[in-house]
């Protein structure tokens, strides 16, 4: 896949699939199906690293990761998050995150929001470096937000989403990331612009969906938010597994004759 497949797909009315990997393993596996590109989310500080939130992402934990992704799945289009206020820390530091995670193995960039990137995006792309912007509900903006609540709800937001969307679309922008807003909302914004909307929480009337590996194969605990389906009930096959080993070893039934060396 490369950039101009995902315009093509819009066009063609045949939806995107974008899964998150944060490693090698799931992102070899992930190589050998037909799933369209990779997200690095900066989802990777809560999901394998245990923090409350996005914001502990640093940029050394997205290029660790996303060069691990890379060399996992390196036939993969590859989307990696820039993290927490690294567009907000200048030109110079924006351009070296960007550098980092580009020859980490990324073949694109994640930008949260709008306001006060503007020029940052311009820049980026203008150095040849595709940009996928974020629009809804944007985690790093968690606290300015009131926590994880739905955007666009009313007329004010809903038509900020419009305009914001189509701002980065002037861009830019090769594709935008549509989180927790309704689904008339993302349906008309999928309308209006040319690049492809892949959304989360977002409805079906977006040109794509996105979701976190671990929460659909259901390996996520007790979180399910409306919009998530798990694909999989992966807690449950995990712990069997790791009980029938365990209880094998004790039985000494494991490892056989035939899985010893002789």
């Amino acid at each position: 896949m490369n950039i101009f497949d995902f315009n093509k797909m819009k066009i063609e009315k045949r939806n995107i699939s974008m899964i998150t990997s944060y490693d090698y393993w799931s992102a070899r596996l992930l190589s050998e199906t037909e799933v369209d590109c990779l997200l690095v989310g900066d989802s990777l500080a809560m999901v394998m690293h245990g923090f409350p939130t996005t914001l502990s992402a640093t940029i050394e934990m997205m290029e660790l990761h996303t060069a691990a992704v890379a060399r996992g799945a390196p036939e993969k289009w590859i989307v990696s998050d820039m993290p927490f206020l690294s567009v907000n820390r200048g030109l110079t530091f924006a351009m070296d995150c960007v550098d980092r995670l580009m020859k980490a193995g990324a073949h694109s960039v994640k930008i949260e929001g709008l306001r006060g990137h503007e020029e940052i995006i311009e820049k980026i792309i203008a150095a040849g470096v595709p940009v996928m912007g974020h629009l809804g509900l944007t985690p790093q903006s968690i606290h300015l937000l009131g926590g994880n609540r739905v955007q666009g709800k009313d007329d004010k937001t809903s038509l900020q989403l419009s305009s914001d969307a189509k701002r980065l679309e002037d861009l830019g922008c090769f594709a935008l990331v549509l989180e927790c807003v309704p689904r008339a909302v993302a349906a008309q914004l999928a309308k209006e612009l040319v690049v492809p909307v892949i959304g989360i929480g977002a409805g079906d009337a977006v040109d794509g969906q996105v979701l976190v590996l671990q929460d659909l194969l259901g390996l996520s605990g007790q979180f399910k938010p409306k919009f998530l389906r798990r694909f999989a009930q992966g807690e449950t096959w995990f712990k069997e597994a790791t009980q029938r080993f365990h209880k094998e070893v004790l039985e000494k039934t494991f490892p056989s004759t035939n899985e010893s060396y002789t």
